[in-house]
């Protein structure tokens, strides 16, 4: 895999994947766009639960949606990094089971999301955790 990431103006940054897909990063705490380090925690956030819906969907689950809320904590002192992350699903679907969600984020987590296993047991040093709800089709989340 590759990828490039070219300076623009200031602190703004447009990087590009391999497979021709733009992003702008800011390094001004998010002035004009995400920082490096809210990308990190989106990308933990995407990874996951791309898994999350591909497990309950080859499982033949009825989702209808999915919401991860991610909450984290960093150093203080440089190098500013993650100490602590929480992936939060909110999964909705027909007749979706707990058991079928609970599998799918345990899956995600401990063998299939890249980022956040990266992150956490790749030796990083962040605490990554899980947790999830199960919401009914059409009904709004309380979280």
């Amino acid at each position: 895999m590759q990828a490039r990431v070219k300076w623009v103006e200031g602190m703004t940054f447009l990087g590009e994947s391999a497979s021709g897909h733009q992003m702008v990063m800011d390094g001004n705490s998010g002035e004009k766009a995400p920082s490096p380090m809210e990308m990190v925690l989106i990308a933990a956030g995407g990874c996951s639960a791309i898994d999350v819906v591909s497990i309950l969907q080859k499982g033949r689950h009825d989702v209808t949606d999915c919401e991860v809320k991610l909450t984290s904590t960093r150093r203080d002192d440089a190098p500013r990094i993650f100490t602590a992350i929480n992936l939060h699903f909110i999964v909705s679907g027909r007749a979706l089971k707990e058991s079928a969600v609970a599998r799918a984020v345990a899956l995600s987590a401990d063998k299939y999301c890249s980022v956040a296993i990266m992150l956490g047991a790749g030796g990083a040093g962040v605490t990554v955790t899980h947790s999830f709800a199960v919401m009914a089709a059409g009904a709004d989340a309380i979280s």
